[in-house]
């Protein structure tokens, strides 16, 4: 199943596509899409009341306490980035106020010189999850998502500290358009991913070319910290970032960014100054 969020931001309703493709209300049977919720999406049903129009889509999960990313996690990103995968999976921290949703514009932060795109497969977790096996791990995952990781990276790399600042800025986390439930994945480790720039693509690859893959990444993150539903795990992008063009490409106010993951629907994106 399909399921989004949909209305004036901060005012969101929980919505889910039927077998036609047509959004229908879910308020009659959740509050909205977070908590526990999130481990029984499967009881929902698609026959809530139509919704008219074409409404602006969500974030479509609530109450995120917060979105781990895993960097380097490609090794043609990591070639481009001129760095060396990592031994085992390597993350920051993204702030929850930067997630938005997946058509809303990005706004280039004050200061901002070196704004980049990331095309990502997010994980969406469905209950609480610690010290898991690899062979747990998929019970515990309640749908996956298209994440676009926005990065400053002036900031993330030349202004001290973890990556977390250029990474952190309102609008860089756009999620969505659709919540997808495992069972409309067939293989998560087998989807393409790409992004375009202005018509122009910059990133074209597929999940299958992972350094850690989810089941290992998700086992092996679970034993340092809990994971609770709501949480967000962003997996790492494939090659064709700005950084890592010659010259260096990178966003600026009034460029449209498209992006899409396999089977997790389109975002349409356009960049404003903030």
């Amino acid at each position: 199943m399909k399921f989004v969020r949909y209305g004036e931001k901060g005012r969101e309703k929980p919505g889910v596509l039927d077998a036609d493709g047509k959004l229908r209300d879910l308020s009659d049977q959740i509050p909205d899409l977070s908590g526990e919720v999130l481990g029984r999406l499967g009881t929902l049903r698609a026959d809530g009341p139509l919704v008219e129009g074409n409404p602006r889509l969500g974030p479509p999960v609530a109450g995120t306490g917060k979105m781990v990313c895993i960097g380097l996690n490609y090794s043609d990103h990591a070639a481009e980035a001129k760095m060396t995968p990592p031994k085992e999976p390597m993350i920051f921290m993204k702030a929850t106020s930067a997630i938005c949703g997946p058509n809303d514009p990005i706004e280039l932060p004050r200061g901002s010189v070196s704004t980049d795109w990331e095309v990502e497969l997010g994980v969406v977790f469905g209950k609480s999850a610690k010290y898991l096996e690899p062979d747990e791990v998929m019970d515990h995952i309640a749908g996956f998502v298209a994440i676009n990781d926005v990065s400053e990276r002036d900031f993330q790399i030349h202004r001290s500290g973890q990556f977390t600042k250029g990474k952190s800025c309102d609008t860089f986390g756009p999620v969505g358009p659709w919540l997808v439930t495992g069972d409309e994945i067939a293989d998560p480790q087998a989807l393409s991913l790409s992004l375009s720039v202005n018509g122009e693509t910059m990133q074209n690859g597929t999940t299958a070319d992972m350094v850690f893959g989810i089941v290992e990444s998700i086992a092996h993150l679970s034993q340092f910290m809990s994971f609770q539903a709501g949480d967000i795990l962003a997996t790492g992008t494939p090659a064709g970032v700005g950084m890592g063009m010659s010259p260096q490409r990178f966003l600026r106010a009034g460029d449209d960014v498209v992006l899409e993951v396999e089977g997790l629907g389109q975002q349409r994106m356009r960049v404003v100054q903030g």
